[in-house]
């Protein structure tokens, strides 16, 4: 069976987001998202109204990847370099509370669960539909890319 780990990264966020959105009710964006930014060192918002999904595939993955990671694990992942004018560059962690609200709708969802010592790991079944959705991605790969079938 196809996993995670067998296909590239950016396919499995843009399907898996895909998935989030169709069939796991339980993951919404909450009504101040489409204003919030996604951290102190980022100008904008983000421009694609589906970021809520994108952040929280990339989220599941990253989770699937290394598990029991927890929330400032998470926040310096999607920390960026905080641009202060003239004044030399520092790290800023990202938003904190867009991965706390994102981890508890994937609890909900039945995608995620806390384990015993700290962070969060991948459930039963959410390990079943990420391992499911590489697949797909895999086939349409494979459909695209003949070359990969020998893989």
């Amino acid at each position: 069976m196809t996993t995670v780990y067998d296909i590239p990264a950016d396919a499995f966020i843009e399907a898996m987001a895909k998935e989030l959105k169709e069939k796991h009710e339980a993951v919404k964006p909450p009504e101040w998202s489409e204003y919030v930014k996604t951290g102190v060192s980022k100008e904008n918002i983000p421009e694609n109204p589906d970021w809520w999904y994108v952040r929280g595939a990339s989220i599941l993955r990253k989770i699937y990847i290394r598990p029991n990671v927890g929330v400032q694990h998470l926040r310096n992942a999607y920390g960026s370099r905080y641009r202060r004018n003239k004044m030399p560059a520092h790290f800023r962690k990202g938003a904190g509370k867009i991965i706390r609200k994102l981890l508890i709708q994937m609890e909900e969802a039945g995608l995620v669960e806390k384990s015993e010592g700290k962070g969060r790991r991948i459930s039963r079944n959410g390990r079943s539909v990420m391992d499911r959705v590489a697949h797909s991605v895999k086939k349409s790969l494979e459909k695209e890319i003949p070359a990969l079938q020998k893989y």
